[in-house]
């Protein structure tokens, strides 16, 4: 495996996740220019507030250059808990065992501030990523249909009750 490091954020990092995540889900899922602009505007108002106390984005660097992200967003914390978001991986670092890193440094962070819930946005199809959330420990709390993404499809949301609360 080539040198790969979890950092946190990165110059350059809003526009590489963004990046990554309109590669796979513009080709594969169809999703287009206002899921593109929603991953963006996203990211860009985490890092404006950006409180590493209290949130968190992880980068996977792969020979200098990001490849992977994952991100616990805790503006509505009171009301909704932990919002995690923007999980993903280049293709080539896949399989690796990075995924589940990622999403274990994730809950690990969100148990250690005493977070009592974490929950995500997700749609079906997502086979991988979904066994991943299942193995931790992440269930189906509600699915209707949205466009959250640009396109009418079937939103999802898992949570991952921890128990504790701030």
């Amino acid at each position: 495996m080539e040198s790969v490091e979890l950092k946190g954020y990165l110059p350059g990092a809003i526009g590489r996740i963004t990046e990554l995540h309109a590669d796979y889900y513009c080709s594969r899922w169809g999703l287009g220019p206002r899921f593109e602009a929603g991953i963006a505007a996203g990211l860009s108002e985490l890092i404006s507030r950006y409180d590493e106390e209290r949130a968190r984005l992880w980068t996977v660097v792969s020979e200098g250059r990001v490849e992977g992200s994952i991100a616990i967003d805790s503006r509505d914390l009171a009301a909704r808990g932990a919002f995690l978001r923007w999980f993903i991986l280049a293709p080539e670092l896949q399989g690796q065992g990075l995924g589940r890193r990622l999403l274990s440094e994730a809950v690990s962070f969100c148990r250690a501030k005493g977070y009592g819930r974490i929950y995500l946005w997700t749609f079906p199809g997502l086979h991988h990523s979904r066994r991943l959330y299942q193995s931790l420990g992440f269930q189906l709390a509600e699915e209707r249909p949205g466009c959250q993404w640009g396109t009418e499809m079937v939103e999802q949301q898992l949570v991952l009750e921890l128990g504790e609360r701030i």
